[in-house]
């Protein structure tokens, strides 16, 4: 399993100190258990950051899923920029893959960064009031956007769009630390494939096709 680059600032030095730390111990003869804390701790960084490798499915007029997790919430929006669309929101706890992925080829027309509360991510709020990057793409299904949400514990979002640039499907949008909420709006006229509750896969699951 590789280790997703964003988190090499913080599994290497865990690494090191985890192996001071059981340095310390056995030549001090002293307890284990903060060797047990670290190496724990160490664990669960390496499980958060872990980075599979994923070939996106065949097919054509495909959107997938843009970050792993559960869907929480599915409704109809009226967008500003896109207009009468359909939101489809999910939910990352910290047990899931955290990188973003495109969820379809398509050149970003605007990113837009808002400073904002750090609610729980499952909360409902959370999209509108929570810190987050807004990502604006235009595709062969028209315009579309994905939101980057941070939660209670994640306070860290890393976008890697750029105003004018262009990414293919499949292709690593950002990654969010620590438990957060992805949103993905669509326009009206895509066929969804999900439903609510329903736990999806970046890069693997059909949120939806189009004609």
């Amino acid at each position: 399993m590789r280790l997703a680059p964003e988190g090499r600032i913080i599994v290497l030095p865990l690494f090191l100190l985890t192996g001071l730390i059981l340095y310390l111990t056995v030549s001090m003869g002293t307890s284990f258990t903060l060797v047990g804390i670290a190496f724990g701790l160490l664990v669960f960084c390496l499980n958060f950051f872990r980075d599979p490798v994923r070939n996106v499915p065949a097919g054509k007029n495909l959107i997938l899923a843009p970050a792993d997790g559960k869907i929480v919430k599915l409704i109809e929006v009226d967008d500003p920029e896109i207009g009468e669309s359909q939101l489809v929101s999910i939910f990352l706890n910290v047990f899931n893959v955290h990188a973003n992925r495109m969820p379809i080829e398509g050149t970003f027309t605007d990113v837009k960064y808002h400073k904002g509360k750090f609610m729980a991510a499952f909360d409902h709020k959370a999209s509108d009031e929570n810190e987050r990057t807004e990502i604006t793409i235009i595709s062969k299904v028209g315009t579309l956007k994905v939101k980057q949400i941070a939660g209670l514990i994640a306070r860290r979002i890393l976008c890697y769009a750029k105003n004018g640039e262009s990414m293919e499907m499949g292709g690593r949008l950002g990654f969010i630390r620590f438990g957060s909420r992805t949103d993905l709006i669509l326009p009206k006229h895509v066929n969804l494939s999900v439903k609510l509750g329903q736990k999806v896969v970046g890069n693997k699951t059909i949120m939806g096709t189009f004609e």
